[in-house]
């Protein structure tokens, strides 16, 4: 009886403790996520305060260390004056005003570099002392390599704004934003399936039905943000700024441009107007959703995501609208990005809680 109890509290102890390290492991996950979700946040106020192209080099490591003598400003500063952004945008700006768009960039790329560290170090200590679950250790160091495509994804965003233009390209904006959206999306995933029990199937059941919107729901969220990037790259919420029509008009008559196959991409009113009808979409996919699972037996976690997912939508289809008929002010553009975020975050969830759960006939 003696030896029996024994066993019992040693696979009492290891039950616990692998517990205790799927926990550590999600809870590590969750706030590289929320570091992600900082970058992105200042990844638009960068580009709001037309701070992207302040830095004209990339030196993935030296660049962590920011001018620190007067001298090192002013060559900084000489190399920032060689590009056409400050020549036809910021020509005779005070080294101070370089200082304050300098500071947004280099706080952004040092973003970038705290969490690739976050991410890598504890990777290999979770690692090394066995915490991560069978199998998992790939799906990191894919997330990681990520990462670093980001950061070369950057670099290439920021070379397309060096040379013959003021700004950065819609294009690689827009990819450097959807990577940044993917990345924390395998990081919200991962996070949920390292929690503790996550395995074990709801209580509930969803229909294929409900399955299947789930994964749109994030498919459509990913397409809004890709629309979001062409609109900031082509700085098209600064145009049309009424609603509910764009100064009067229903569909604007300079939405085509030319060649026609170039519209959906460079045209400022078709950017600004696909934006604006895709948001309309998600919410009635997302309540169509909602309505779905408030008719299913489904279990507390699927009806509380599709709760808090409708509510994140209209607040940010609110907070959007407010952001343009203000014209874009920093401040609520930055918000409006975050928002763009928690919403995609809250639709990761709510697709996890609905794969979790039993499917019924």
């Amino acid at each position: 009886m003696t030896l029996l109890r024994a066993a019992v509290d040693r696979q009492s102890t290891s039950d616990a403790r692998r517990v205790a390290g799927d926990r550590a492991v999600a809870i590590w996950l969750w706030l590289v996520a929320a570091l992600v979700i900082a970058m992105v946040v200042v990844g638009g106020a960068t580009r709001l305060t037309e701070s992207g192209l302040s830095i004209t080099e990339w030196q993935p490591l030296l660049g962590a260390i920011p001018p620190l003598t007067h001298a090192d400003w002013i060559a900084a500063f000489e190399k920032y004056k060689q590009i056409p952004q400050y020549h036809i945008m910021n020509h005779g700006m005070s080294l101070e005003e370089f200082r304050a768009i300098y500071w947004w960039e280099w706080s952004h790329r040092f973003l970038g570099r705290i969490i690739g560290v976050a991410f890598a170090v504890p990777l290999i200590f979770f690692w090394l002392t066995g915490r991560l679950k069978r199998g998992s250790g790939a799906k990191f160091l894919g997330v990681l390599a990520l990462g670093g495509v980001q950061g070369v994804i950057g670099w290439y965003m920021v070379k397309s704004g060096l040379v013959e233009r003021v700004d950065v390209s819609q294009y690689r904006l827009a990819l450097h934003l959807t990577t940044a959206f993917a990345i924390l999306g395998l990081l919200v995933w991962l996070a949920l399936e390292e929690w503790p029990d996550v395995a074990r199937r709801a209580p509930g059941s969803v229909t294929p039905l409900i399955r299947c919107m789930g994964a749109i729901i994030v498919a459509f969220v990913i397409l809004q943000v890709v629309l979001g990037a062409f609109v900031a790259g082509l700085k098209a919420g600064f145009i049309y700024n009424t609603w509910p029509t764009m100064n009067g008009q229903w569909f604007p008559n300079d939405y085509w441009t030319t060649p026609a196959y170039l519209t959906f991409f460079e045209s400022h009113a078709a950017s600004q107007f696909n934006h604006r009808i895709m948001a309309y979409i998600v919410v009635l996919i997302v309540l169509t959703e909602l309505w779905l699972v408030m008719r299913s037996s489904v279990d507390s976690r699927t009806r509380t995501t599709g709760v808090l997912l409708v509510l994140a939508v209209f607040a940010q289809v609110a907070l959007g609208i407010v952001t343009l008929l203000a014209h874009v002010p920093l401040e609520l553009g930055v918000v409006h990005q975050l928002g763009g975020a928690i919403v995609f975050v809250l639709a990761v969830v709510h697709l996890h809680a609905i794969r979790r759960a039993a499917v019924s006939a």
